[in-house]
Order: C-alpha cells, then structure tokens, then sequence
C-alpha cells in the first residue's frame, strides 16, 4: 500500500464495493465531459460569428477539460477494475503530471477570461482591443507555466505518488519534509490563491460598473417618463448588456472551479501541516469532485451562453434544451465593445 501502509497511514482495503461506485463514476463523469468539452471546441471553431479573439480562452478551457478527463478518465476506470495502480510509477508520474497541468492550464485561462471581461466592461472604449495574436500570446504563456509547474516534481522539487485507493496519482502531500511541503504552498500559492484574488479584483469592479449603468440606466428613463430604456435601447446598451450576460457565464464557470477544486486544496493542506487524520477515501474523493469540474463548463454554456446555444441549435438542435434565442442583440455576446 506504499505511503498509506506506514506509521500513522495505516489503513485497510477498502470494500470493493467503493471501487465499482468510483469506477462508475468516472466513467460517467468521463463521458459527459469528453462529449460536452468536445462539442464546444466543435461549435466554437466551426461556427464563424464565435471565432473572435475572446472565445480562444474559451476552446482553450474546454480543450484542457477534455484532455484532463481523456488522459486520467480511462486509466482511473481500469485502476478501479483491478482494485490498484495496474500501470507502473512512470504511468503514475505523467498521470498525475496531466492532471496537474490541465487543472493549471483551466483556472490561468479563467484569469484571462476574467481580465478580458474587465477590459470590455470596466474599460469600455478606453480598453485596448483585444486581437487574435494577444489571445494566442496569453494561450503560449498558459500553457508554459503550467509545464513549468508540473515537471518540476519530475526534476525532485516534489514528487507524484499514488493516492488514496491506489487507483490514482498525484503530489506528494503527506510526506513532512521541506522540499514536499514548499512545492505543495508555492504551487497553490500561484495556482489557486492569486488566481482567486485576481477573478475577486476583476468582477468586483465588473460589478460595480454595472450597478452604475443599472443606474443610470434606470435615471435616463426616468427623465424621459418611460419605463425602461431596454426595449429601444441603442447599440450601444444591446452590446452593454450583451457583454455582461457573457461575463455573468464566465462568473458562474469559475465559481464552479474554485468550488470544485477547494475540497483538494484543503486535504493537501491537511496533509503537509497534519491537521487532521486523511483518509484514502477521503483523498479519492476529493481527486473525483476536483475532476467533475471539467463536466461543468459544457452544461454552463449549453444553458446560459445566448449564441453557443443559437449555433448548437443549428448544427445539432436534438442536444438543445429549452427556447432558443434568436441571433439579435445576444448574438452580439461574444463580441467584445472594443474589438467591435
């Protein structure tokens, strides 16, 4: 059992009924994941009115969210058969290593997300446009980093180790040593506390922006005795209102990110500083729930993204649900006011 069978983390097996339940888990969770993350990357490249700069970032996150659950979904499913690791610690390095960087790679293309939401509302016409050649600059710098961070405990800061049941891998958090301990806080650091500080900063000045349209919105109507400035609103405000719709979708993905992948970020701070007694089920299921987080983002998209849904309607109107928004003011959501 390696780690889990030494000292204090002496366990014994689970009840194979546990491993059948996260086998059939995962294969669900793969499956919805892989079909949904593939149709956004499908409907986004193929449909023209989607090819702008900003949704880049979006093929960007979908393209991680299926090559994380592509990579570690059939592996898991077949670890969970056999009840263990089945594949050898060169398979469970770069198993892990995968899920590290996609899980990196999804969060850095939300900052970018986020920030581009900032310069389309807060900034407005004062913002620079954002052009395809900066959207693949910041793809480049993505996925640079992510690779920086997730072979360097190929290279000894850290290492990757199976978890849990056995039917996973991942960082080295349990082991009180200096080198495990700096890799695991300076990794969150960068990958989960300033990513949350930097979404916190963007939309709360995204919000605070709105509320002053809201009101003077509502000031204007009030001048020309009309209820609502909406209906006959010029270009102008339709955009406006285009744009924070889209970032509402991209506030309500990195929601679920943070809320997916916090359950994990505690069990490896209770790991390194031992606050509490982990448990292999404990750790396999927080790696399950941080991985469900790449089944979000299609079925937020299939739901509230205005044109995603008008173009998926088009092409496969059998995967729509409910009433489809016409190609007016909405189809206008993915386009930013400054590269328009």
């Amino acid at each position: 059992m390696g780690r889990w069978a030494d000292g204090q983390y002496q366990w014994p097996p689970l009840n194979p009924l546990w491993h059948k339940i996260l086998m059939f888990a995962m294969t669900m969770l793969g499956s919805f994941s892989m079909l949904g993350n593939g149709l956004v990357v499908y409907v986004f490249t193929t449909t023209k009115a989607l090819r702008t700069p900003s949704n880049l970032f979006v093929v960007n996150l979908a393209f991680s969210d299926f090559c994380m659950m592509f990579c570690m979904c059939p592996a898991m499913v077949v670890n969970c058969y056999h009840e263990t690791w089945s594949f050898g610690p060169t398979a469970c390095a770069l198993y892990a290593m995968t899920g590290s960087l996609f899980g990196n790679t999804s969060i850095w293309t939300m900052i970018f997300i986020a920030l581009d939401r900032y310069n389309v509302i807060v900034k407005g016409l004062s913002g620079k446009p954002l052009t395809i050649s900066g959207a693949m600059i910041r793809i480049g710098f993505i996925w640079l980093q992510g690779l920086a961070w997730t072979l360097a405990p190929m290279f000894g800061w850290n290492r990757y180790v199976p978890e849990g049941n056995m039917t996973a891998c991942g960082t080295d958090y349990l082991t009180q040593t200096w080198n495990s301990r700096s890799y695991i806080m300076a990794y969150s650091v960068f990958v989960y506390f300033l990513p949350l500080l930097t979404i916190i900063w963007a939309y709360s000045h995204i919000v605070k922006t709105v509320a002053e349209h809201e009101k003077n919105m509502r000031e204007q109507a009030k001048k020309m005795n009309v209820t609502s400035l909406r209906s006959a609103g010029s270009g102008a405000d339709q955009q406006k209102s285009a744009d924070i719709k889209l970032a509402k979708v991209a506030l309500m993905t990195i929601s679920l990110w943070f809320m997916a992948w916090t359950p994990y970020l505690i069990i490896n701070y209770a790991g390194i500083f031992q606050l509490m007694t982990i448990s292999p089920l404990t750790t396999i299921w927080g790696s399950v729930f941080a991985k469900a987080n790449a089944v979000y983002n299609p079925i937020v998209y299939a739901i509230s993204h205005p044109k995603y849904r008008a173009a998926l309607n088009k092409k496969i109107p059998s995967l729509v649900c409910g009433e489809v928004q016409g190609a007016g003011a909405d189809a206008q959501s993915t386009v930013s006011q400054t590269t328009a």
